[in-house]
């Protein structure tokens, strides 16, 4: 029996996707993140997913399955983000749909709690970087700068969707 890969996704423009080998065993090995694929050809020069590039990493990848952040509007946020942000999420759900990847969603709350992260916004940013750091230390560069967040929660979504899966049997 091969290892199982799958990948983690935080979805928005500033996010990421990992790749993660999962042996029999269970032991998750981090192989490498990407950033998400970004042009800025949106209205106005919105940044925007790049369908054509995600499906192009995600097909490299030849993973079977892909836990993604279950997110949906947040408080204050604005018609134009909300909506920019949505287009993101079907962007990827599309992409994988296509490449015939399993998807599972897991709420923000649910991954953080799961993988150690406490609740709310406030240094949760940085927590996930010193998390995915401590995690895999061998790959602590990924995670260096103060903008590698995204990478870092894509990381632990995908740790907190294998967790979650081993507990539900």
């Amino acid at each position: 029996m091969s290892d199982l890969l799958v990948l983690g996704i935080d979805i928005g423009t500033r996010g990421a996707i990992s790749r993660l080998s999962v042996s029999v065993s269970g032991t998750a090995m981090l192989l490498g993140v990407d950033d998400m694929p970004v042009l800025r050809d949106g209205p106005a020069g919105r940044p925007t997913v790049s369908a054509p590039l995600l499906g192009e990493t995600i097909a490299k990848s030849n993973a079977s399955k892909a836990f993604i952040e279950y997110v949906g509007a947040r408080p204050g946020e604005g018609a134009v983000g909300a909506f920019a942000f949505g287009r993101s999420f079907g962007t990827v759900l599309g992409v994988l749909g296509g490449l015939s990847v399993e998807a599972q969603m897991i709420a923000p709350a649910t991954w953080k709690r799961t993988v150690g992260i406490a609740p709310g916004k406030d240094r949760a940013k940085d927590a996930a970087r010193s998390e995915a750091i401590r995690r895999w230390p061998d790959k602590a560069e990924l995670f260096a700068r103060v903008k590698d967040d995204g990478r870092a929660e894509s990381a632990l979504i995908a740790i907190a969707g294998l967790l979650r899966e081993s507990r539900n049997g």
